[in-house]
């Protein structure tokens, strides 16, 4: 029986692989929950499911003893520990692009509504203000948009804005073939060409902070700044002294340093009350198609590899592409990568006289994964319990686990 935890709301898409409840024991909760809580249940846990309010460090996760797979239900994986669950065998599977078109179809939404002040002109309707002006209003056809990352969520707005009729460039670490007409370009000239500037990157050592104000004081003026990517990519503060002194015509934020984990009435940030601003809660891929598409996804991800053993949906373990197991007996062994390991279980299976079907190996820094497949018979069966518990006692041997259908 799988103990399982699926935090956050997450669509209960995601349940229908775990409806055999001979198999699998299921705890929803449709909110995050504190980290001493936290704490309390996964003790028991196998699978945990999560979106990106719920943060499993490692001093959480060391509570996880008997944790499989974690499901993040969502792009990002930078709310979890991934060198502690690497170290530990744990799984982390993700959806890293089927948000993409939700993301994608909002950053073309706030990109029309900077260009027409549309923030400011809601604002003052609700106060009661008739302010009909075209100052410093503007049709984007034209104009040209620069892309900071080209990854899933870059290419589908580069699409999107260049059917709008956007001039489209783009800058990425990694060379990657422009799509449509969109053309890549040095850091520095997207920075000094672009009107409109929109972040998708993801949160690492290189990008945490790196848009400040040496980009800033690069950037045309009168253009555009939006961030949907990572909160701890772009200096707020530096933005703000931008926007007010004129130099950014308008901003469009929708991740930031710290965000709540639950619903609150007194979010405070530097940006509140800035003009042409438009900040929303982290909402870029909150769309019900594609909570429905990452539920699909991430939970079958799970229950492949709870079932069949495949990693290749897997982030923190070596991958190996294993075929679906019939009437056979799975072994699952994690080990040290280190030279004469398989010669090492090799030999405990030969002891016992096992019958191998298939095999396969891999690694991934210090850890090896090896999957056996052997015959399901009697004898087998009988000695089964007894060859685990000396796999398990080999120097080499760090866990195993087994499937069998």
């Amino acid at each position: 029986m799988f103990n399982v935890l699926f935090l956050e709301g997450i669509n209960k898409n995601a349940l229908i692989p775990f409806d055999d409840k001979t198999k699998f024991n299921i705890e929803y909760i449709n909110h995050a929950i504190e980290e001493n809580v936290l704490i309390e249940k996964i003790q028991n846990i196998h699978i945990i499911g999560i979106r990106s309010k719920t943060e499993l460090s490692s001093k959480v996760l060391e509570h996880a003893t008997n944790l499989i797979i974690i499901g993040c239900f969502c792009i990002g994986t930078n709310q979890v520990d991934l060198d502690y669950c690497s170290k530990n065998n744990i799984s982390v599977v993700n959806s890293p692009f089927m948000n993409s078109r939700s993301v994608s179809e909002l950053v073309i939404s706030l990109i029309i509504s900077l260009s027409r002040k549309l923030g400011d002109v809601n604002m003052d309707m609700h106060k009661g203000i008739w302010n009909k002006s075209s100052n410093n209003c503007h049709e984007i056809r034209g104009r040209t948009l620069g892309i900071i990352g080209y990854g899933h969520v870059g290419q589908q707005v580069s699409i999107l804005a260049e059917h709008m009729g956007m001039n489209v460039i783009y800058y990425d670490i990694i060379p990657v073939l422009g799509l449509g007409n969109s053309k890549s370009c040095s850091m520095i000239d997207l920075l000094k060409k672009s009107d409109f500037i929109t972040i998708h990157v993801p949160e690492t050592k290189i990008t945490k902070g790196f848009f400040g104000k040496e980009q800033l004081k690069l950037m045309k003026e009168n253009s555009y700044l939006l961030n949907l990517s990572r909160g701890s990519v772009v200096d707020l503060n530096s933005v703000r002294e931008y926007i007010d002194n004129g130099k950014l015509a308008g901003l469009a934020i929708d991740v930031y340093p710290n965000e709540p984990k639950t619903k609150i009435n007194n979010w405070k940030n530097v940006l509140q009350g800035a003009k042409n601003t438009i900040l929303t809660p982290h909402i870029g891929g909150s769309t019900e198609e594609a909570q429905i598409l990452i539920a699909d996804e991430v939970g079958n991800k799970i229950y492949k590899y709870i079932t069949q053993g495949c990693t290749m949906d897997s982030i923190t373990l070596p991958k190996i592409n294993i075929p679906q197991l019939h009437n056979n007996i799975r072994i699952i062994n994690f080990h040290k990568n280190i030279k004469g390991s398989l010669y090492e279980i090799n030999n405990l299976v030969n002891s016992y006289n096992i019958n191998i079907i298939n095999q396969h190996l891999a690694t991934k820094g210090e850890i090896g994964l090896c999957i056996i497949d052997i015959e399901l018979d009697e004898k087998n069966k009988i000695n089964l319990n007894d060859f685990i518990i000396n796999l398990n006692k080999l120097d080499i041997s760090y866990k195993t686990r087994t499937i069998s259908n």
